[in-house]
């Protein structure tokens, strides 16, 4: 039996990802949304973490699931480790006598509590005490209603945490940190913090030149080698990273030019991915960099799967670069002027068209559980869904690899 799920990112106001709303999908065989919230859950947890108390989908990261009524009052977050997942009462909960007392009990027992979708009610008064973090629908509920009620709480010494969701740009997200939310999600670190046309940061513009270079048909080592070497914090994270993967040497590696040399041409195009996309995204989210990396190996993978030869490696770069005008902060179609792309690969990024584009609508439709869209592309790709879910799944597992070795920031 497969197992499906979507997964969300939580950001504090330093743009860190602190964890992760994990979200039950019935998969590609019943893939509507109105699936049982009771079934939902228990699915969920049954199959991420029932065995190890953890989800190697939320990344070593905290996991926030879902709770309806049922699931609650029956006490089923009892059967798991306090600390494996922060519990999210659903709007949907009806606010009762039974639910206080099983509120009350997994507060007292050291578990972490949420409100989801929060509208301020006073039926909803008495539960407050007992719960750490609530959350507020900035799509449902306005702005200054929530910062009023935020402002509020704080004033009477309240210490619970305040999370916005469906954040969608970067002016929302900056109203809502003077609002009073401490932690975030939505879409508004997957595009372009402005509008405007601005300069490059050295960093941004070193990446975009090697960009360039592992986008040509063949890889010049010596071109490499001067943009690494015109930067210095990026050489030293190149030879630092290099060694560590060839650790078992006698001598280590000393020079940019044979550490590029020992990768071989095809290490290498995935070595400076990873590198330098980490390199040009170190003040923005890093679930922006992982996301990019994510949907890289889905696309390459499932390239394997269609019916026409695709080349894996544009498959590859094509996910990578969707998200290249948020990493850089300009508009798409001026950083593919500057990248020796294929037409297919261009026409993907610009206007997510041919058979590239349609894998690169799959990634993003997965980001977002969006299985109307999944199936008909999956018709229009003739690709099985069960494939796609499965490629999918893998490319968070192969992507938690590198999220969980990532340094935490200071």
């Amino acid at each position: 039996m497969n197992s499906y799920l979507a997964r969300q990112p939580v950001l504090n106001r330093d743009k860190d990802t602190i964890g992760y709303e994990l979200l039950f999908r019935d998969g590609p065989n019943n893939s509507f949304p109105d699936v049982d919230e009771e079934h939902a859950t228990h699915r969920l947890l049954t199959d991420n973490f029932l065995s190890t108390g953890h989800s190697d989908a939320a990344s070593g990261k905290k996991a926030f699931i879902n709770f309806p009524h049922g699931s609650l009052i029956n006490r089923i977050p009892l059967l798991f480790p306090k600390k494996s997942f922060i519990i999210e009462i659903l709007e949907t909960c009806q606010p009762d006598d039974n639910l206080l007392a099983a509120v009350m009990e997994l507060y007292q027992a050291g578990y972490t509590l949420a409100l989801d979708d929060f509208t301020p009610t006073p039926e909803w008064n008495r539960f407050i005490p007992f719960v750490h973090i609530i959350k507020f629908d900035l799509r449902a509920t306005p702005l200054a209603k929530a910062g009023f009620f935020i402002r509020r709480l704080k004033e009477k010494g309240s210490k619970i945490t305040f999370l916005a969701e469906k954040v969608e740009t970067h002016e929302e997200f900056m109203a809502a940190s003077e609002a009073g939310f401490d932690l975030f999600q939505g879409y508004f670190f997957s595009r372009p913090e402005i509008v405007r046309k601005k300069a490059l940061e050295p960093s941004a513009l070193t990446t975009l030149r090697l960009y360039k270079e592992i986008s040509r048909v063949e890889v010049n080592f010596d071109k490499i080698e001067k943009i690494i070497a015109t930067d210095v914090t990026l050489s030293y994270k190149l030879l630092r990273h290099v060694n560590n993967m060839t650790y078992t040497r006698a001598k280590p590696i000393s020079s940019f030019k044979q550490a590029l040399i020992y990768l071989g041409e095809e290490k290498l195009r995935r070595f400076v991915t990873f590198v330098a996309t980490s390199h040009a995204v170190e003040n923005k989210p890093e679930s922006l960099y992982f996301l990019s990396l994510q949907r890289a190996r889905f696309s390459e993978q499932l390239s394997q799967h269609l019916q026409i030869p695709i080349d894996s490696n544009e498959a590859f770069l094509t996910g990578l670069f969707s998200l290249l005008d948020s990493i850089l902060d300009q508009p798409i179609e001026a950083l593919i002027d500057q990248l020796p792309l294929d037409e297919t690969v261009q026409h993907a990024l610009i206007n997510r068209r041919g058979y590239l584009g349609g894998i690169l609508r799959l990634a993003v439709a997965h980001d977002q559980a969006d299985w109307q869209t999944i199936k008909r592309l999956c018709q229009a790709l003739k690709l099985e869904e069960t494939v796609v879910a499965e490629t999918y799944m893998e490319s968070l597992k192969w992507v938690t690899v590198f999220e969980q070795k990532l340094p935490s920031k200071p």
